[in-house]
Order: C-alpha cells, then sequence, then structure tokens
C-alpha cells in the first residue's frame, strides 16, 4: 500500500519456526538519501545503521544494536531532493531527505511545484544540519563572481536535485539565463570529473560541508570557491525564507584560505502523515540518542552539526505526528 511500511507477515517457508517468526516481526523502513558523491549518502547510512535493531541480535547493553526493536533501515541512493519527496509521496520510499525549501514548495504546490499536484501528505522527523551553497570553479578560469558565469560550461547538477532548484534561483537573483551559459546536468562527481579533465568551467552543489566529491577534486586539481555578494544574499533572504547567510570556512577545502560568503538551507528528514506513530516516535528518539550521535560524530564532519537543539528549528512542513510527541517529551517543542 503506498506510504505504508512493509512488513512481512509470513518469514520464508525454508527458515526454521523460531527464525520465521523473527523475519515476521521485521519492519523495513527504506531513507531516500543522495548521490553517493553528496553529503545525504553517508549521512542517510550513518542514520539507517544507528535506527536499525533486526531480530536476533545481541542487546544494546551487550554491544548490540540500540535502534528501534525489529527495524530494518536501508539507505538508498537518489539524485536528491526533488526524487526523495517524489519517493516518499508515492510511497517509494517511507523516507527520505529534503532540502526544507522543496520540501515546502512539493507540499503545498507553490514555487518550483506550482501547477503540480500537492504533496499535501509530506511531513517532517527532524532537520538535521544546514546545506551550504558551493559554487566551484577551475583557478585558472576567469571566474571570480556569478557574473563571471556568463560564457563559461557550468553544470547545475542533474534533474530531481535540490541543487538544480537552488541554482536556478540564485542564477535568477544574479540576472544570468540559460542562454548565456553553455549548461550541464551532472550530479557533482560527474561534475568534478569533467572539471579535472578540462570539460567544464564551473559547477553548484547544494550540501554540507566538506563534500566528499569537492574535497577530492581539490586535493587533485586547483579550484576556487566562489563567493555571492550581498545583493544577490539580500534578495534571496528576503525572497525565500529559507535561505539564511552562511559561509564556507576557511580551509574547509584545499586552496581556499578564506571564509567564502554564501547561503544555506536546512535539510530535513521528511516521512508521510500515515507512517504509524508509535514508529515515528520510536525512530525520532532513537535518532536523538547519545549512541547515534556519537556515531554522528565520528562518521562525518556534517554529523557533527546534528544536534537536537536545532531539530524544530526551520522546519516549514508539519511535524509527524510521532516526532511532534518526542519533541515535546523532550522539552524542544512547546
Amino acid at each position: 500500500m503506498a506510504g505504508a511500511v512493509a512488513t512481512l507477515t509470513l518469514g520464508p517457508a525454508w527458515l526454521p519456526g523460531e527464525a520465521r517468526a523473527q523475519a515476521a516481526d521485521v519492519t523495513y523502513f527504506r531513507i531516500a538519501n543522495g548521490s553517493t558523491a553528496g553529503t545525504y549518502y553517508p549521512i542517510g547510512g550513518i542514520i539507517a545503521s544507528a535506527i536499525s535493531n533486526p531480530p536476533g541480535g545481541a542487546p544494546c547493553a551487550e554491544g548490540g544494536a540500540c535502534g528501534v526493536p525489529g527495524l530494518l533501515a536501508t539507505a538508498v541512493a537518489s539524485a536528491g531532493s526533488v526524487a526523495n519527496v517524489e519517493a516518499v509521496g508515492s510511497g517509494r520510499a517511507e523516507s527520505g531527505f529534503a532540502q526544507a525549501d522543496v520540501a515546502y514548495w512539493a507540499q503545498t504546490a507553490t514555487g518550483d511545484f506550482a501547477g503540480l499536484p500537492a504533496i499535501a501528505d509530506l511531513r517532517a522527523i527532524a532537520k538535521l544540519y544546514p546545506e551550504a551553497l558551493h559554487i566551484v570553479a577551475r583557478s585558472d578560469a576567469p571566474i571570480r563572481s556569478l557574473s563571471d558565469l556568463r560564457g563559461m560550461r557550468v553544470s547545475l547538477d542533474e534533474p530531481g536535485s535540490g541543487t538544480l532548484v537552488d541554482a536556478r534561483l540564485v542564477l535568477d537573483a544574479a540576472g544570468i539565463a540559460d542562454d548565456e551559459m553553455t549548461v550541464l546536468h551532472l550530479p557533482a562527481a560527474g561534475a568534478a570529473q569533467a572539471m579535472q579533465a578540462g570539460e567544464l568551467d564551473a559547477f553548484f552543489f547544494v550540501g554540507g560541508y566538506p563534500a566528499p566529491a569537492i574535497s577530492q577534486l581539490a586535493g587533485q586539481s586547483p579550484v576556487r570557491l566562489i563567493a555571492l555578494d550581498d545583493a544577490v544574499m539580500d534578495r534571496l533572504t528576503k525572497e525565500r525564507s529559507f535561505f539564511t547567510r552562511d559561509s564556507l570556512p576557511a580551509g574547509t577545502y584545499r586552496g581556499n584560505p578564506d571564509d567564502v560568503a554564501t547561503l544555506s538551507v536546512g535539510a530535513l528528514w521528511i516521512t508521510r502523515a500515515d507512517q504509524p506513530e508509535e514508529l515515528i516516535h520510536a525512530i525520532t528518539r532513537v535518532l536523538w540518542n547519545d549512541n547515534t550521535l556519537r556515531q554522528l560524530g565520528y562518521g562525518h564532519p556534517i554529523g557533527r552539526r546534528i544536534r537536537p537543539e536545532n531539530a524544530v528549528t526551520g522546519i516549514p512542513i508539519p511535524l509527524h505526528p510521532g516526532a511532534e510527541r518526542y519533541y515535546r517529551e523532550a522539552g524542544l517543542l512547546r
């Protein structure tokens, strides 16, 4: 059934009776992430591992899994935010990661989703971390500002990605049209490869920093991070309340010793309203336990920015009732 968690009612016939009973108790929960070169994918893998606790393992107190009893979560690669809201809305995934602006527009059929059917039953589990806009240019290209992208070969990321949505907003705010550039649609890893091969001058990426694809590229070929000017940031923060001023800290990427002014948007973990309240309550509780926070902190630099005190800030769609109940119990929501 669309949107429902897939739960086996019968174990495979070839399993012994006890094993069949255990298999019958497994609840499967997919987390749609992003490309393997972005930030969603590693964070999704860490969270999926942390919240899983299928039958038959050792108890948490004895060094076993500390997740939701009976849950088996999996991280699934995808094109990104737009693909994820569509997958969650259609029931092809139980949950997924999405930029706050993309989730809101999809849920309300506004913005870039105007004219499309609203995915009205999207609900939030948590805000995870801020996603920063990166504009990466070859260091030997004559690109020092957004206006210098005119006449250049520029990748805006692939269809289905939140990066493509936000890249177009930034370019519109700067008054730059597609036909003033040679536009490509490559995911971050493909864009990095094309740049290293001399086939691309610049590319956009929206995600937590440091992004693996950009870090690897900067370690092999000199790159320059392009700052946004005040006029563009003022226009977008006034018109689009999802954006906040941010910066890519000095030294985040090799060869970029100064802070780079940019914008960020919240990364949400979303699900559907018809997911069971008790399940989402349990998942939310495990997301914010000490064990999961330790795994996030050790597993990826952006994981250290995933904190419970930020979990309900800047969420433009309704919380799932199970998540909302947890945050009220934890004193994070009043």
